[in-house]
Protein backbone atom coordinates (compact mmCIF):
# COMPACT_ATOMS: atom_id res chain seq x y z
CA UNK A 1 0.00 0.00 0.00
CA UNK A 2 1.13 3.58 -0.90
CA UNK A 3 2.45 5.59 1.87
CA UNK A 4 -0.33 8.63 1.61
CA UNK A 5 0.63 12.24 1.46
CA UNK A 6 -0.27 14.87 4.31
CA UNK A 7 -2.63 16.34 1.90
CA UNK A 8 -4.56 13.07 1.86
CA UNK A 9 -4.28 12.98 5.63
CA UNK A 10 -5.63 16.10 6.10
CA UNK A 11 -8.23 16.10 3.80
CA UNK A 12 -9.65 12.78 5.43
CA UNK A 13 -8.91 14.43 9.06
CA UNK A 14 -11.50 17.63 7.60
CA UNK A 15 -14.15 14.72 6.69
CA UNK A 16 -13.87 13.33 9.67
CA UNK A 17 -14.55 16.22 11.62
CA UNK A 18 -17.20 17.40 9.56
CA UNK A 19 -19.02 13.82 9.28
CA UNK A 20 -19.45 14.80 13.42
CA UNK A 21 -20.16 18.53 12.84
CA UNK A 22 -16.99 19.99 13.70
CA UNK A 23 -16.89 23.48 12.86
CA UNK A 24 -14.26 26.48 12.28
CA UNK A 25 -11.90 23.85 10.80
CA UNK A 26 -8.72 25.95 9.53
CA UNK A 27 -5.19 24.00 8.62
CA UNK A 28 -2.04 25.95 9.53
CA UNK A 29 0.44 25.38 7.38
CA UNK A 30 3.94 25.55 9.00
CA UNK A 31 6.18 23.95 6.59
CA UNK A 32 8.06 27.61 5.61
CA UNK A 33 8.87 28.02 9.58
CA UNK A 34 11.81 25.98 10.65
CA UNK A 35 10.98 26.60 14.58
CA UNK A 36 7.56 24.84 13.91
CA UNK A 37 6.68 21.64 16.42
CA UNK A 38 5.01 20.12 12.75
CA UNK A 39 4.31 20.93 9.58
CA UNK A 40 0.36 21.30 9.43
CA UNK A 41 -2.14 22.28 12.50
CA UNK A 42 -5.91 21.49 12.09
CA UNK A 43 -8.14 23.39 13.95
CA UNK A 44 -11.89 22.48 14.71
CA UNK A 45 -14.13 23.34 17.41
CA UNK A 46 -16.87 21.29 19.55
CA UNK A 47 -19.88 22.40 21.20
CA UNK A 48 -19.56 20.26 23.93
CA UNK A 49 -17.34 17.85 25.78
CA UNK A 50 -19.44 15.04 24.53
CA UNK A 51 -18.98 16.27 21.33
CA UNK A 52 -15.33 17.39 21.22
CA UNK A 53 -14.32 13.46 22.29
CA UNK A 54 -17.13 12.31 19.15
CA UNK A 55 -14.87 14.67 16.83
CA UNK A 56 -11.39 13.12 18.14
CA UNK A 57 -12.84 9.54 17.71
CA UNK A 58 -14.64 9.72 14.33
CA UNK A 59 -10.99 11.18 12.71
CA UNK A 60 -9.55 8.55 14.71
CA UNK A 61 -11.86 5.57 13.18
CA UNK A 62 -11.85 7.73 9.48
CA UNK A 63 -8.39 8.17 8.73
CA UNK A 64 -7.81 4.75 9.82
CA UNK A 65 -10.36 3.31 7.69
CA UNK A 66 -9.74 6.00 4.71
CA UNK A 67 -5.84 5.43 4.41
CA UNK A 68 -4.40 2.91 7.36
CA UNK A 69 -3.25 5.46 9.17
CA UNK A 70 -3.13 5.73 13.33
CA UNK A 71 -2.18 8.67 15.28
CA UNK A 72 0.95 8.28 17.35
CA UNK A 73 -0.72 10.16 20.57
CA UNK A 74 -4.57 11.66 21.19
CA UNK A 75 -4.29 13.00 24.29
CA UNK A 76 -6.79 15.89 26.21
CA UNK A 77 -10.18 12.97 26.44
CA UNK A 78 -10.16 12.94 30.39
CA UNK A 79 -11.62 16.87 29.97
CA UNK A 80 -12.92 17.16 26.61
CA UNK A 81 -11.67 21.11 26.60
CA UNK A 82 -9.05 20.31 24.17
CA UNK A 83 -8.22 17.14 22.53
CA UNK A 84 -4.92 16.94 20.41
CA UNK A 85 -4.01 14.32 18.12
CA UNK A 86 -0.68 13.66 17.10
CA UNK A 87 0.01 12.52 13.73
CA UNK A 88 3.41 12.59 13.37
CA UNK A 89 3.89 15.98 10.70
CA UNK A 90 0.35 16.92 11.49
CA UNK A 91 -1.06 18.11 14.70
CA UNK A 92 -5.07 17.83 15.14
CA UNK A 93 -6.30 20.39 17.56
CA UNK A 94 -10.00 20.16 18.73
CA UNK A 95 -10.99 22.32 20.83
CA UNK A 96 -14.39 23.52 22.94
CA UNK A 97 -14.89 27.55 22.00
CA UNK A 98 -13.64 29.01 25.78
CA UNK A 99 -10.41 26.92 25.21
CA UNK A 100 -9.87 27.70 22.18
CA UNK A 101 -10.25 31.47 22.33
CA UNK A 102 -8.18 31.09 25.58
CA UNK A 103 -5.31 29.49 23.91
CA UNK A 104 -5.58 31.24 20.21
CA UNK A 105 -3.14 28.64 18.42
CA UNK A 106 -4.01 30.33 15.37
CA UNK A 107 -2.82 33.42 15.98
CA UNK A 108 0.48 32.13 17.70
CA UNK A 109 1.34 30.71 14.26
CA UNK A 110 0.00 33.13 12.45
CA UNK A 111 3.22 33.20 9.97
CA UNK A 112 1.95 30.11 8.68
CA UNK A 113 -0.29 29.79 6.01
CA UNK A 114 -4.25 29.81 7.45
CA UNK A 115 -6.58 28.03 5.40
CA UNK A 116 -10.55 28.29 6.52
CA UNK A 117 -12.58 25.40 5.82
CA UNK A 118 -16.34 26.46 5.21
CA UNK A 119 -18.48 24.62 7.75
CA UNK A 120 -20.26 21.66 5.74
Amino acid sequence: MKIPTNKQIINKIIEGIQNKKGHRIVVVDLTKLPEAPCQYFVIAEGNSSTQTVAIADEIEDFVRKELAVKPFAIDGVDNAEWVAMDYGQIIVHIFQREPRAFYDIENLWEDGKITEIPDA
